[in-house]
């Protein structure tokens, strides 16, 4: 009897043996197959889905994956002009589209583009025996931190802060020796008088948008 349960129980561990070696090939050829790359991929890495794939896969897996395209292509393309700002221009007007009216009487600039007004400043204009003189005459020298010569004396007062001319300067008429044009003033409350020497004067801020807003060329008509 000891020699048949032998038997028998040598049979059984081999019987267990066999079925957990096969058990073990099979699992190691289904892991195998998974981690194979598939072959038709791009050169990105991307799986491309030939024919043969879309035939043998249910159509309800075919459709998500259209959905899924479909889906990321407006995506994308949005993303593609968030991430492109367009620039803002950067067209100055030309000088023929703006001009300067200067009304001595009520002592004020205004700048004009294309007939509409798009400013007005206060200014102070020319003291008896030095009036501004009146015509249409064409902005023709621009300068920052500009130099002045007094018509009388002579003397000369260089560039800053305390210059008589301010940080800016446009000049529209000359006889040759005096120059007369829109500058700024180291004092405000002289702005709405008639205290200058023929030229416009005008606070610091609004001679320099001035001077952005007109070109050589600007027309400039000082009426009475």
């Amino acid at each position: 009897m000891a020699t048949v349960r032998n038997e028998s129980v040598t049979r059984m561990a081999m019987l267990l043996c066999f079925g957990t070696g096969f058990l073990s090939l099979a699992v190691h050829w289904h892991v195998s197959d998974l981690m194979e790359p598939p072959t038709n991929q791009d050169a990105s890495g991307v799986y491309v889905a030939t024919a043969a794939d879309t035939a043998t896969k249910p159509k309800s897996s075919i459709l998500s994956e259209t959905h899924k395209a479909n889906v990321s292509r407006p995506i994308q393309s949005l993303l593609a002009k968030v991430s492109t700002p367009q620039k803002p221009s950067t067209v100055l007007a030309s000088a023929n589209q703006t001009h300067v009216i200067v009304d001595l009487s009520d002592r004020r600039v205004y700048v004009y583009r294309q007939d509409q007004v798009i400013a007005s400043y206060p200014t102070g204009i020319g003291k008896k025996g030095w009036e501004t003189p009146t015509g249409t005459f064409e902005i023709h020298n621009m300068r920052r931190n500009p130099v002045w010569r007094h018509p009388i004396t002579g003397k000369v007062f260089p560039a800053g802060v305390d210059s008589p001319l301010g940080d800016r300067w446009i000049g529209f008429w000359s006889d040759g020796h005096n120059k007369i044009g829109f500058h700024g003033t180291p004092d405000d409350s002289l702005v709405g008088s008639a205290v200058s020497h023929g030229c416009l004067r005008m606070r610091t801020p609004d001679v320099r948008m001035l001077y952005q807003q007109v070109r050589v060329g600007t027309k400039v008509e000082v009426r009475q």
